[in-house]
This record gives C-alpha cells, structure tokens and sequence, in this order.
C-alpha cells in the first residue's frame, strides 16, 4: 500500500482487516488481464457479520450505511491482500445488494457509504458505475452485501485468483 493510501485510511480513522479464505468452492477475486472481479462481501468483521437483519424502514438507513461501508472496507482489503491498492487505476463497477423490507426503496442511500468509503480512499479512482438492488436476504443474515469489479496497472491473461 502506498503512503498516500494509508495516509487516507489513517486520516479517515479506517482500517483493513485480513480477508479470511472462502469456506464454500468460490474465489474471492478473479483477474482477467487488468481487470478484477471480486465476489461479494458482506459486512463481517472480526469473524462475525456486524449488521444483520432487513431494511424496512427509513429509520433503518443508517444501519444499513454502516453495513455497506465494512462491505467497501472488505472488499479494498480484499484488493491490498491480492493486487494491492496502489495498482487500482479504476474502479469499474459496484453492485449493492440490500436486504430490504417490501416497502423499503432507500437501497441507493445505504449503498452512497460505499461509494463514499471508494472515493474517499481511493480519489478519483474509486469513482465507479453502480447498481443498489433490494433482495429478501443475504448470506449470514447480513444487511448488505457488496461485489466490484476494477482496472489495475499491469495485466496478463486469466490468471484465477489475483
């Protein structure tokens, strides 16, 4: 990681827990030349998800901004583990999935927090095209669940996992 990242995690007061390796028969990222896909992240921290349940009311964004900005910090520590994020040129694509009630249609408020976290550590190159959709539940009960897919300095054919 460049000082100039860490500088940015610092000021912001976040941190980048290690990425535990999959239990289930999936890679956590994928590399394709100088793209990465990274399979989705849900809001685990510390061996646990921090924020479970649906989303059903207005009141409930806020929660629901917590979950997805531990999803942003899973997946950028996911990238440093793999490719590091000073190789990130752009990210490319971000995909929320938000645990939501019936009449809950804030998807794209709770997904803003990561958007926000990619921006705010990454510059210019965490801004991305994005999705926020409401599903009826995630794995682990989790609020939020997160996928990305980036641009990275160097390349090279399909290498699987980064």
């Amino acid at each position: 990681m460049n000082d100039d990242i860490r500088s940015r995690l610092d000021a912001l007061s976040l941190a980048l827990e290690p990425q535990p390796v999959p239990k289930h028969p999936y890679l956590p990222i994928r590399r394709d030349g100088d793209v990465i896909y990274l399979s989705g992240k849900t809001a685990m921290t510390a061996g646990a998800v921090a924020v479970t349940g649906r989303l059903e009311t207005d009141a409930d964004v806020e929660r629901g901004r917590r979950a997805a900005r531990i999803c942003a910090l899973n997946l950028l520590a996911t990238i440093e583990q793999e490719v590091g994020l000073e190789n990130v040129s752009s990210v490319l694509k971000l995909t929320g999935f938000v645990a939501s009630g019936p009449r809950f249609y804030q998807q794209p408020q709770v997904i803003n927090a990561a958007s926000e976290v990619l921006r705010d550590v990454l510059g210019e190159a965490g801004d991305h095209a994005r999705s926020a959709i409401g599903v009826a539940a995630l794995p682990g009960d989790s609020s939020v669940e997160i996928e990305l897919i980036a641009r990275v300095r160097g390349g090279g054919g399909d290498r699987g996992p980064a």
